[in-house]
């Protein structure tokens, strides 16, 4: 298969996670001229990978301690980058992330009563990703797919939004897996409030299992890395759903997955995001 150019990615999306105290954070001034969009995205996530953890327009945030550990990657990576010049770096105000990202956004109420709070950016149901998952699964309840005894694996679950709704859905399992211990307590939480059960565990790669839908929200690369274990991990005649990527990702998931067997079946799209049914 062809090496696929770099991927747009919705990991460039703020991330904020829930710290007790406030602490001193650093903004980094850039300036992006990049021709491409994913292009900003890319470096964000590499920012991201550093320690970074809130971007505003053209301002990046970190904590002191951690760019003081980790300046000279920083600012070469930054060099290193076409279509980005650091302007300067300064010290911010004393800010409670949390309390700030809470009192932007507030508990999310969704369909059957599900109630989300949070804590880290992504899966608050804002997202078109997410918001084309949840439509994927009350159609599939209006239809009786989860009877009897469906069996769900949710990939990068975030704050559990996807997990909990599939359970509230009908499905008989759910097993919730995801990369960053933060998000994991974010999902225990809101599964709690929520008074579902989930079988929550840190990790980045699939767990083995009999799936009968596997949901994936993730960054494309992943999702081709990880297709072999999809299609290994899915029953005969399960759903694989995918989202987190553009069109122009399109072909390159679907090659990835018909060479593990699994067939496409269904795509969505809401403004430039897509969501990709596949069966086994």
């Amino acid at each position: 298969m062809a090496i696929p150019p770099p991927s747009r990615t919705n990991d460039s999306i703020i991330r904020i996670f829930n710290f007790e105290l406030r602490m001193q954070y650093s903004v980094v001034h850039l300036k992006y001229s990049f021709a491409q969009e994913w292009e900003q995205d890319l470096l964000e996530q590499a920012l991201c990978d550093i320690g970074f953890e809130v971007f505003d327009g053209e301002n990046a945030y970190i904590q002191t301690s951690v760019l003081e550990d980790n300046q000279e990657a920083i600012e070469t990576l930054i060099a290193d980058t076409e279509g980005v010049e650091l302007l300067s770096i300064e010290l911010c105000e004393d800010i409670n992330w949390n309390a700030q990202w809470e009192a932007e956004h507030e508990i999310i109420e969704l369909p059957l009563g599900v109630r989300i709070t949070p804590h880290c950016a992504f899966g608050a149901g804002h997202h078109e990703t997410t918001s084309m998952m949840i439509e994927a699964l009350l159609q599939a309840k209006e239809q009786d797919w989860f009877a009897p005894n469906r069996n769900v694996l949710d990939m990068g679950c975030g704050t559990g939004i996807l997990g909990i709704m599939a359970k509230k859905c009908g499905a008989s399992q759910v097993v919730a897996v995801d990369i960053d211990d933060k998000s994991v307590a974010n999902t225990l939480e809101n599964a709690q409030s929520n008074a579902v059960e989930l079988d929550v565990r840190l990790g980045s790669t699939p767990p083995d299992g009999e799936y009968d839908l596997i949901l994936a929200n993730i960054h494309r690369n992943i999702l081709i890395e990880h297709m072999p274990a999809y299609a290994k991990n899915l029953k005969e005649g399960g759903e694989l759903w995918l989202s987190g990527f553009y069109k122009e990702d399109i072909a390159y998931l679907t090659q990835a997955a018909e060479q593990v067997g699994l067939k496409h079946t269904e795509t969505n799209c809401h403004n430039e995001w897509q969501w990709l049914r596949l069966k086994k």
